[in-house]
């Protein structure tokens, strides 16, 4: 059993990619509503409910854990490895790499829940794969919650929107990671602002693919890096 799990509804964007890439997979989804969102919280905090819901995934049978969240990510993974050594863990981290990949003026941005934003990952990421370019990142205090409130559809969090992004396309930034699972439900707020000047790197289905790649069982582990 692949086990999935986020702060609360992001991570379904990473399970549904999941689900499409391995239909008859036997899939777990725990969204740890009671404390989102993680973006807002002491790293330590973080670390405890990630290794607390690991080990309940574990204990009811899961041979692979997905940790479907950036900030639970970059501040826990390595921990749930120590902690569970013959349990495949996946991990999520923004996708730097590949807009640094693609990026054609050089300059990208990341938009990312407060805690990823100040975490040494995510600082480690951009001096492995994007030193040579202008990068900015962009905490999003409330965005989560946003989401996981369903409320993301009003003109004031639109203009908020329109408000973040304006200022990254006027600087010439082509490429803008979306650096948190629940911000994928916002593209469709996002696309139409960015359409023709820059695209919106969402890691769903590259997380997909290294579960496939884990095959579901085994030991080890990978966080994503793509």
């Amino acid at each position: 059993m692949i086990g999935v799990f986020d702060s609360g509804l992001g991570g379904l964007s990473v399970l549904a990619a999941i689900a499409r890439a391995l239909p008859h997979a036997d899939l777990s989804y725990l969204a740890d509503t009671a404390h989102v969102p993680y973006g807002d919280k002491p790293d330590g905090f973080i670390r405890g409910r990630v290794l607390a819901i690991g080990r309940h995934l574990v204990e009811r049978g899961c041979t692979l854990l997905v940790v479907a969240c950036n900030t639970a990510t970059a501040h826990a993974v390595t921990a749930l490895r120590h902690q569970h050594p013959g349990v495949a863990v996946v991990g999520v981290e923004p996708g730097v790499k590949p807009a640094a990949q693609t990026t054609r003026s050089g300059r990208i941005a990341v938009l990312a829940t407060e805690a990823t934003a100040r975490s040494e990952r995510l600082a480690h990421l951009v001096r492995d794969h994007a030193a040579h370019l202008d990068v900015r990142v962009v905490p999003c205090p409330g965005w989560a919650t946003r989401v996981e409130t369903l409320q993301f559809d009003g003109a004031d969090f639109a203009a908020e929107v329109q408000g973040t992004l304006r200022p990254l396309l006027d600087h010439g930034v082509d490429r803008i990671v979306l650096g948190c699972t629940h911000y994928a439900f916002l593209a469709p707020l996002m696309t139409p602002a960015v359409q023709g000047r820059a695209e919106l790197i969402d890691v769903a289905d590259a997380v997909a693919r290294q579960v496939v790649r884990q095959g579901g069982t085994g030991s080890g582990g990978a966080t994503l890096r793509l």
